[in-house]
């Protein structure tokens, strides 16, 4: 199965498309690991407010390398810094503003999303990490949750599908998917083609897309620069 590899976007072209639908003043919790880099690309007169699980609001970038103080971290124990107005509390008051609706957006990564919307993004079965962790929190305490993630798997396999095979992190709560091909909105129990890179046909999609990609209007081109 063709994976598209010589045009697909990279991880940080994917992470700065999913900035730029990011509000300004949005509350944001950012996935750990690939999620983080959407941080980096912040639009010009747009400010994000982060938010990080083990109790920081409002930090600003990683440190130049050597400076790192490690107790300022956020939850994937990557270096942060402070900005004015940074503020730490405790970690269950952390998750009080995750489960009483107080994010705006939660951006995390994936290894299935199915066309109805459920997320499976913690383990690939027997052998996998242990625990779900604070993800089945986020999507299902944000106001809307994106998920940033290649098109398939690394053995070509699609990663939008029907239904998810592996342990779900949540049920109906995806809403947008931003692929190293696509933009793809959930809705209606339905995967909507919203974007798609330039030099891919429907069709050639469609082929590494598990579940029918619906079109509803014009399909723009999906496109990023170097980063």
């Amino acid at each position: 199965m063709n994976d598209f590899s010589d045009i697909k976007l990279s991880n940080a072209q994917i992470a700065w498309r999913a900035a730029q639908d990011i509000e300004d003043g949005a509350y944001v919790n950012l996935g750990i690991g690939f999620p983080e880099m959407v941080a980096k690309f912040q639009p010009e007169g747009k400010q994000a407010i982060f938010h990080t699980e083990n109790g920081v609001l409002d930090f600003g970038g990683a440190p130049p390398e050597g400076e790192e103080d490690w107790d300022l971290v956020n939850a994937g124990k990557k270096a942060i810094t402070l900005k004015p107005g940074t503020s730490f509390f405790h970690h269950a008051d952390s998750f009080a503003m995750v489960r009483g609706g107080h994010l705006d957006v939660a951006i995390l990564g994936a290894y299935e999303v199915a066309e109805n919307g459920d997320l499976a993004n913690w383990s690939t079965g027997k052998g996998g990490i242990p625990a779900v962790g604070g993800a089945m929190d986020l999507v299902h305490g944000a106001g809307r949750v994106a998920v940033l993630t290649e098109h398939t798997t690394k053995k070509g396999q699609p990663k939008l599908v029907e239904r998810c095979s592996l342990p779900l992190t949540g049920v109906g709560c995806v809403t947008r998917v931003y692929t190293s091909l696509a933009v793809v909105d959930i809705a209606g129990g339905r995967f909507i083609l919203r974007e798609k890179l330039p030099g891919l046909s429907v069709e050639e999609l469609q082929s590494v897309t598990g579940g029918t990609l619906h079109i509803e209007g014009d399909v723009k081109d999906l496109k990023a620069p170097e980063v």
